[in-house]
């Protein structure tokens, strides 16, 4: 027990102050929680300097941390400072700090900022700094969510011009037509430009083409669902197994039960990330059209008179488990089903 409590001792005091950060997208508010100091900088480099200079004077011989929500864009630039200055940082998803921070009333950045503050100081023992992924990474990210919206601008044109072919005459309201046309094919051009250079931005860093190369592997894993998973993963260094990735995926069962009164169904979460739970579910539906083996697995279930989606489910958990096998083996997916006797 001694040793146990010294152990957390340890950890406890790795931090002695938590920095809460509210970034908007001119303005950092800054709260100290020991010192219990409110300030408020630019958000640009100029502000980033004043701010590391207004922590390092008053916190001398203390070791900080500092919090702020992953707000995209508007923290990034924050992100990539504090990384090059080598100071310990933590992005925060804004669901979970609104949860842990109980009701609230009304809202000011200046008490968002004590709020994460508190937030950050409450949790020192067990906060995770944040480790910044590559430059090659933040390109993929960035090329990625850029594909997704054209991608949805693309499904809206699509669409709409449906639904105009529907009503309207096309001899009859030629630029109505030609016009959407038009984006439609640019978009799809723009798109394969996009995907295009994320190939080669693989390509010309070995880490990731090495990874790529081995999540590609699994069938059903092609080209934007294996740029995903390195997103996603940071390189596969975010999560220590394939469980806890199904879980932030939104893929992992969990029981609803409670006492002898409620016996919920087992299902999966709806706290996830719902763009990699979509890729997901695609990436099974191409493995059950062409995986022989999964196609025999999901028929037989069915023949069973189990749920589509609980075996869809399934299937998502047996490629994110086959992909992180091939990243942790170092070596590409054998498909042993096509060896069988």
């Amino acid at each position: 027990m001694l040793v146990r409590a010294t152990k957390l001792k340890k950890m406890m005091d790795r931090f002695d102050n938590a920095i809460g950060i509210d970034v908007s997208k001119y303005t950092l508010d800054v709260h100290g929680y020991c010192e219990n100091a409110h300030v408020q900088f630019s958000n640009n480099e100029q502000g980033f300097k004043e701010l590391t200079q207004w922590i390092k004077k008053g916190n001398p011989n203390r070791e900080v941390i500092i919090c702020f929500e992953h707000t995209g864009l508007y923290s990034l630039p924050l992100a990539v400072f504090l990384a090059d200055k080598c100071l310990p940082f933590c992005m925060v998803g804004g669901l979970e700090m609104h949860r842990s921070l109980g009701i609230k009333r009304g809202k000011n950045d200046k008490a968002d900022a004590k709020d994460i503050s508190r937030y950050a100081y409450l949790r020192r023992e067990e906060i995770n700094v944040y480790k910044m992924p590559s430059k090659a990474l933040l390109k993929l990210r960035g090329l990625l969510s850029l594909r997704e919206r054209m991608i949805k601008q693309k499904a809206g044109y699509q669409t709409n011009l449906k639904e105009m072919k529907r009503v309207f005459q096309e001899k009859d309201n030629p630029l109505w037509f030609s016009s959407q046309q038009k984006m439609i094919k640019e978009l799809i051009k723009q798109v394969v430009k996009i995907e295009s250079q994320m190939q080669q931005i693989i390509q010309e860093d070995d880490q990731l083409k090495k990874l790529f190369e081995l999540a590609t592997s699994v069938k059903g894993v092609g080209l934007i669902v294996g740029i995903s998973f390195l997103v996603y993963t940071n390189a596969f260094t975010s999560f220590n197994n394939w469980r806890s990735f199904a879980s932030y995926s939104g893929t992992a069962p969990f029981p609803h039960q409670s006492g002898i009164s409620i016996k919920g169904k087992t299902k999966t979460s709806p706290l996830a990330n719902k763009k990699m739970k979509g890729l997901l579910s695609n990436s099974a539906n191409v493995a059950i059209q062409h995986n022989p083996e999964i196609r025999q697995y999901y028929n037989r279930r069915i023949e069973e008179g189990k749920s589509k989606m609980s075996t869809q489910n399934i299937i998502k958990n047996k490629i994110i488990a086959r992909v992180f096998a091939t990243v942790n083996r170092g070596t590409p997916y054998v498909d042993t089903y096509k060896h069988a006797a």
